[in-house]
Formats: structure tokens, C-alpha cells, sequence
């Protein structure tokens, strides 16, 4: 087992726990904050806790709120982001951060109280360099209570262990993650290049250093979905679109369950184009729409009807805007070659 200086030590008559930095991008959060600062602060954790908030440029008062919670407790700091993009943010946050364990919340997380103890402990158990749990999606309106189905279903997201749980143990990557701060220097941290897969890439470079990424099933944080089709629909094309820039920059890392939706719109726009010169060719997106159908009725097993009628369009959003982020990619996003001297 893997050892780092500030693992939870015991002894016959005490248990000393390691400092943990908590680092949170923050952009237009006005509404979740200090709720999710509250929760961060209030962990059943006996180790010191710090909260590194990097706020971004906002629409709204985060930066206000984010002020008033560091004026308020002097285990929160403020550190300015004025891209507002995640990676940057997390970068300047992890490099004010003091502590040798360094935990990613979002700035709109609901922790279950005893988050970061059990990450802690499995750090210290597995030798892993970053454990994460699992992305609880928990909708309140019938569209959101379709789409966290959604995300919680094979149907709609494949076999990703942080959306649908599982088996503690290896995994590709995980959601948000608690991380040595050794190995975040050991791959220079974020890649700031990614706007969106930053967490996917950065696991991946972790691994190929030679380190563990490992999914602990008891890391449930609770996230709110979009509510809307358009808002899906602009989040899941990003996150077909820069998937592929992964895909560019690292060779090999493709698999079915990415190819799948990107290889379901070919077909259907091919059988779209044939159809008035071969109406047999209606029959692929017909197969397609059969199928969801069918795949919503089963997984929408429990869900109120407002729910369950709404989750046949989520499932196709998901699926179409994930593909055709995919498909029209540009090359232009590539991360370019460092130049050879």
C-alpha cells in the first residue's frame, strides 16, 4: 500500500487525521454556495478542513457570497478565476490550497456528511492517488426527474460506474474526486486546454503514470440536472465535442460506449437520406424511436407520468446531442503537439 505523510494514524488511545483543501470553481452560484460551503464545513470529519473557493466572472452576486463566507469563517479563501473556465479555476484553487489531500467539490454539491472520512479512509486502504464516488442525479420538476433516471440508466449513459454505481474498485475515472496532491504535481494538474472532460483526461494521465484511480460506491453527492431540453441538449454536445479531443490527444482511449450514439445519428441521418428513394431507409430511425421507447418504459419504472412521458426526449437528447458534438468536433479544439526542439 501506497503511504502519504497524512494518512489517519492510530494508536491505542487516538486516531489523527490528515487536513484536507477543499477547491471549488465557482461561476454563477449565487443560489447553491453557501449551502454547499455549509455542507463542506459541517463534514463529520475530524481533521481541519479548508474550503479554496476560485470564483469566476459572474452574472450574478457569487463573488459577493463568496466574499461574505470568507469574511465569516477563516477556513474559507477566495482566489480569482477570470477566465471562468473549470480547469483554470481548479489550477488556482489547487495552488492556494495548503494540504497534502486535495478534494473537488462544485459549487452547487450536496455532500452527505460523511464524504470526505470515507474518502480518506479508502485513500488510505487502496493506495490510490484519486477516489470518487458516484454523480446521484435527484430531479425535483417531472423533466429533471426524467433526466436523472436518464443519468442513472445504462440506456442513458452506458455502463459508467459513477452514474449508474457498482463495485468498488479500478475505474477509468470517477466523479469529482479526492486526490493525493502528489500526484496532481506529478501530471501538472488540470490541463487547462480541456473546457469540458478535464476530469476524464486528467485521470487518464494518471493512470498512465502509474497510479490508481478507484470508485468507492459510498461517495454519493447529490446533483441537480438541467431543466431544461435546450440546457441538456448544449451540455451533452459539449460533452460529446470535447471527448473527441480527448480521443485526438490520447490514442486509445475510444471505446463502444462512446462510439455509440456518434454511430446511431450516421445511421439514422443515412436512413433519413435515402428514405425517398428507398422508403425502407424510414426504418432505422423508426428502429431507433421503437427502441427508446421501449428501453424508457422499463427503465421508467417508478417515476411519476409526468416523468415517464418526458423520458423517451431525454434519452434522444442525450443520445443525438452527444453524437453529433462527437461528429462535428473541429479539429481546430486539438491540443497541439509541443514543438519538438
Amino acid at each position: 500500500m501506497k503511504e502519504f505523510p497524512d494518512s489517519p494514524r492510530t494508536s491505542p488511545s487516538v486516531q489523527v487525521w490528515p487536513p484536507v483543501s477543499v477547491v471549488m470553481p465557482v461561476l454563477n452560484e449565487e443560489r447553491h454556495l453557501r449551502e454547499a460551503v455549509r455542507q463542506v464545513l459541517a463534514q463529520r470529519y475530524d481533521g481541519p478542513i479548508e474550503v479554496v473557493l476560485a470564483v469566476g466572472p459572474s452574472h450574478d452576486r457569487t463573488q459577493e457570497v463568496a466574499d461574505a463566507l470568507a469574511a465569516e469563517d477563516p477556513r474559507v479563501t477566495v482566489v480569482p478565476n477570470p477566465t471562468g473556465r473549470t480547469p483554470n479555476a481548479l489550477n488556482a484553487a489547487i495552488g492556494a490550497a495548503r494540504n497534502a489531500i486535495i478534494a473537488r467539490v462544485d459549487g452547487h454539491a450536496m455532500l452527505p456528511e460523511d464524504y470526505l472520512r470515507v474518502a480518506v479512509e479508502t485513500l488510505e486502504r487502496t493506495g490510490a492517488d484519486n477516489v470518487g464516488g458516484v454523480m446521484a442525479a435527484e430531479g425535483v420538476t417531472p423533466f429533471e426527474q426524467a433526466v436523472a433516471r436518464a443519468m442513472t440508466s445504462r440506456i442513458g449513459v452506458g455502463n459508467a460506474r459513477f452514474h449508474t454505481g457498482g463495485q468498488a474498485g479500478p475505474a477509468d475515472t470517477v466523479y469529482l474526486g479526492v486526490f493525493r496532491r502528489s500526484a496532481l504535481e506529478r501530471v501538472g494538474g488540470y490541463d487547462e486546454h480541456f473546457q469540458r472532460a478535464q476530469d476524464w483526461e486528467m485521470n487518464h494521465r494518471i493512470r498512465e503514470t502509474g497510479g490508481l484511480v478507484w470508485f468507492q460506491p459510498a461517495m454519493r453527492v447529490s446533483y441537480r440536472p438541467r431543466p431544461t431540453v435546450q440546457a441538456l441538449a448544449k451540455q451533452y454536445f459539449h460533452y460529446g465535442r470535447w471527448r473527441r479531443v480527448v480521443a485526438r490527444t490520447h490514442e486509445g482511449t475510444i471505446n463502444l460506449r462512446y462510439l455509440a450514439p456518434p454511430l446511431a445519428v450516421l445511421a439514422m441521418l443515412a436512413g433519413l437520406a435515402v428514405s425517398p428513394f428507398f422508403w425502407p431507409g424510414l426504418l432505422v430511425p423508426a428502429a431507433y424511436v421503437a427502441a427508446i421507447v421501449a428501453g424508457s418504459a422499463l427503465t421508467g419504472r417508478g417515476l411519476p407520468a409526468g416523468a415517464l412521458a418526458r423520458l423517451p426526449l431525454v434519452y434522444a437528447t442525450m443520445h443525438v446531442a452527444w453524437g453529433w458534438g462527437f461528429l462535428t468536433s473541429p479539429p481546430r479544439l486539438s491540443k497541439a503537439s509541443p514543438a519538438v526542439s
